[in-house]
């Protein structure tokens, strides 16, 4: 795959898909071939940065004790303040506060109490705070700077199925930010799958509400 393949796609999808009154998301669609996912060497999770904005700001929560409570409530989505971890006991409350948000912090010294109290609703979605994509900080951190890369950090993932789906961008975003986005991702992939390219079955490019159309 290269950056015209991309282009063509991108522009294919363009052309036959219906406009709407909103800027749809592009989804970017890898499926994967002759990989055992049941072996943790080759499960594909990646959290990659990208160049370019994926056209719209994500939620961020942060778990926190009162070490970075005052610094998190200015930089955060959402701030939840260990004594306020029992409101969570509830399955309702719990997985709303997981479908809402894209990535979730922990401080360290209080991992532990988070694993407990919400593993349950995060781990099935791929969510608790993850050391390899610096969502596990200490007490003294400076907060701004994580939740602005993580608006520009993607997760690839691939462990039960051989599919990875990911949105790189919007409709009206400018082409070239949307293709450079793509490009990073699959380059990201590529380096970590066994057989490289021969471990990708296809690629496709997807508006929200639109068909599919493949990158050649």
């Amino acid at each position: 795959m290269d950056k015209n393949s991309v282009k063509e796609a991108l522009k294919k999808l363009k052309e036959t898909s219906k406009k709407r009154n909103f800027s749809q998301t592009v989804d970017l669609i890898i499926n994967l071939k002759d990989l055992d996912l049941k072996k943790p060497e080759q499960q594909v999770e990646l959290f990659v940065p990208i160049h370019f904005s994926r056209g719209k700001k994500i939620k961020i929560a942060a778990f926190v004790g009162p070490e970075l409570k005052d610094e998190s409530e200015k930089v955060f989505d959402k701030t939840i303040f260990i004594d306020e971890f029992q409101q969570y006991a509830d399955k309702k409350v719990a997985k709303k506060l997981a479908s809402e948000y894209s990535f979730f912090i922990a401080q360290a010294n209080i991992m532990p109490k988070v694993a407990q109290v919400f593993g349950k609703f995060l781990g099935s979605r791929g969510k608790m705070p993850n050391p390899k994509a610096g969502c596990v900080v200490p007490p003294k951190t400076a907060m701004q700077p994580l939740y602005e890369r993580l608006q520009q950090t993607i997760i690839m993932r691939a462990k039960v199925q051989p599919s990875i789906k990911c949105s790189v961008g919007i409709e009206s975003q400018n082409d070239d930010e949307v293709v450079d986005n793509i490009m990073t991702l699959y380059n990201a992939l590529i380096h970590k799958l066994p057989n490289e390219q021969n471990n990708i079955r296809n690629i496709l490019l997807k508006l929200t509400m639109g068909k599919p159309v493949e990158v050649k």
